[in-house]
């Protein structure tokens, strides 16, 4: 096979660059390692930002989203018994939308036979070569045939574990990691959410949050050192735990119910050195890594294909070999803003276990100043509704 350019993963970040790509007249092929199916059954994030949903809105696949997804004004800080709401609308004009990241993938699968987007699922052994070269090419085994497509270009949209990043020579690149100290034990169930925004919430306990994926899905979280397990968590016993953490008000409007999926995450803040090297360009979890506080992974996924299209649109449209060569800085700009702010909420909502009583105090004074500050609450509201790419 040949293209122009060779996307690895098929989930949001490489089906967004799929569909930007065909839709601006570049011939592109999607490889996955997973089945279709497989893809699917993946639970993840469900808050969307302005640039996801603008992404939606500029493929003309939005109508289930605009149906079906919640628009949210804002969202709560709990410390205690007092919910501190932040006013994203009020304070920037903008909002986010509640709608399910599995719900974005397939939105964007059934739409690519229409449109002429070809997507190889079920691939194994996938490997790149010579992306140092301008004739990079991936090679994948598939039923017991090899399996091989060259391009131009080639981008990593395989996540944390995918062969792109690997690819990028030690010497080329450097990493920054953070690894938190516990993990988001988390339960998804069918009942109505306990609040109509989500709740961010700080208690002596751990930390907690409500969410939601529709008006009768919710999803639940709390942190645990991340040498529980699963299997010792009961729904009842994770059910009374969030009532305690969450507070008398929410508890009050929890409705209980079977887990549907429940799992632990553990949390990790990471970024990659740089997003391109030679004819390679790293979207999403290939490149970097956020902390689920903040509902930022999917939002920076959507972002970094936003600039990877421009890039190579300037390439193949106009021959503009600065575009490709400014991708990197361009992304990571905002990869770092973003970074900062999950960051910097994770440790606010947070009792980490080396902290003591100062860093106790320090929340409080945060929390406190949040509450009394519009200007504090505007710089929040205005890193929560997405940053402008």
């Amino acid at each position: 096979m040949k293209t122009q350019v060779a996307i690895i993963g098929a989930g949001p970040a490489g089906l967004f660059l799929g569909h930007l790509l065909k839709a601006e007249g570049i011939d592109c092929v999607v490889i996955e390692r997973q089945t279709l199916d497989h893809v699917l059954s993946r639970i993840r994030a469900g808050v969307l930002e302005q640039v996801t949903v603008g992404l939606m809105e500029r493929l003309g696949l939005d109508a289930r989203l605009k149906a079906e997804g919640l628009v949210e004004g804002g969202f709560n800080l709990a410390d205690g018994e007092r919910l501190i709401r932040i006013d994203c609308q009020g304070l920037t004009g903008k909002t986010v939308v509640v709608y399910g990241q599995t719900e974005i993938t397939r939105d964007l699968m059934e739409a690519a036979p229409s449109r002429g987007l070809e997507v190889i699922y079920g691939v194994g052994d996938v490997a790149v070569h010579e992306i140092e070269s301008d004739a990079p090419y991936v090679t994948w085994m598939k039923d017991g045939s090899a399996g091989r497509v060259d391009a131009r270009f080639i981008v990593g949209c395989d996540g944390f574990h995918g062969p792109s990043r690997k690819a990028i020579p030690a010497s080329a690149a450097r990493d920054f990691e953070r690894v938190y100290p516990f993990g988001w034990l988390g339960i998804l169930a069918d009942v109505p959410p306990c609040h109509d925004e989500l709740i961010y919430a700080n208690h002596e306990r751990g930390f907690a949050l409500a969410s939601m994926r529709s008006h009768t899905r919710s999803r639940y979280y709390i942190d645990v050192p991340l040498t529980e397990k699963v299997e010792d968590w009961s729904d009842d016993r994770l059910w009374d735990e969030l009532a305690i953490r969450l507070g008398p008000d929410a508890a009050a409007n929890m409705t209980r119910g079977p887990a549907l999926e429940k799992s632990i995450a553990p949390l990790r803040s990471y970024v990659f050195e740089p997003m391109r090297h030679g004819s390679l360009l790293l979207c999403g979890d290939a490149a970097h890594i956020v902390p689920p506080t903040g509902a930022k992974g999917l939002n920076l996924a959507a972002s970094d294909v936003h600039y990877a299209c421009e890039a190579l649109a300037g390439w193949f449209k106009r021959g503009d070999a600065d575009a490709i060569a400014g991708y990197s800085e361009r992304a990571l700009a905002r990869v770092w803003k973003s970074e900062r702010f999950s960051w910097s909420l994770t440790k606010l909502m947070h009792r980490f276990p080396d902290d003591g009583p100062f860093e106790r105090k320090m929340q409080v004074a945060e929390l406190e100043y949040i509450a009394s500050s519009v200007a504090a609450q505007t710089a929040i509201a205005e890193n929560y509704v997405g940053l402008p790419v």
